[in-house]
């Protein structure tokens, strides 16, 4: 398993992709500047399903560093029939490593870092406290 270093960055994805036509391109593209619009506005910010137990395991992992950080429930963002959560979801689909779960995924100062498995990796070989700390989400 990989580990996500400390300059990963979002990049731009790979050319636009196909979702019926223009207006579904245009749509993917709106979608991606609100992943890094929101993923970029604080020092850590999960994106998550409220029951995934995975997503809260990464809550618990990061509360318990003493981060406080920003959590989007994407299940609870299709309030009124919208279909926010699955534009997201395409966007992290697409930063997201060949087999790699897309819920939960994380940002640590505006970086992409990864999903579960990636944070776990990064906090058991001593990596995460130092990411936290140069994105300003640790104070020690």
């Amino acid at each position: 398993m990989q580990v996500a270093a400390k300059t990963t960055e979002i990049v731009p994805l790979g050319g636009p992709i196909a979702v019926n036509g223009e207006a579904g391109t245009r749509k993917l593209e709106d979608s991606y500047e609100l992943v890094r619009r929101l993923a970029s506005g604080k020092a850590v910010v999960v994106f998550s399903m409220s029951g995934c137990c995975m997503c809260t395991v990464a809550k618990r992992l990061l509360f318990g560093l003493g981060v406080g950080p920003t959590i989007i429930e994407l299940d609870e963002l299709d309030v009124g029939g919208g279909s926010a959560s699955g534009d997201i979801q395409a966007v992290l689909k697409q930063l997201a490593a060949e087999g790699q779960q897309t819920i939960p995924t994380m940002f640590v100062g505006g970086k992409y870092l990864g999903g579960i498995e990636t944070l776990m990796a990064c906090h058991i070989n001593g990596t995460l406290i130092p990411l936290l700390k140069d994105a300003g989400a640790l104070w020690l």
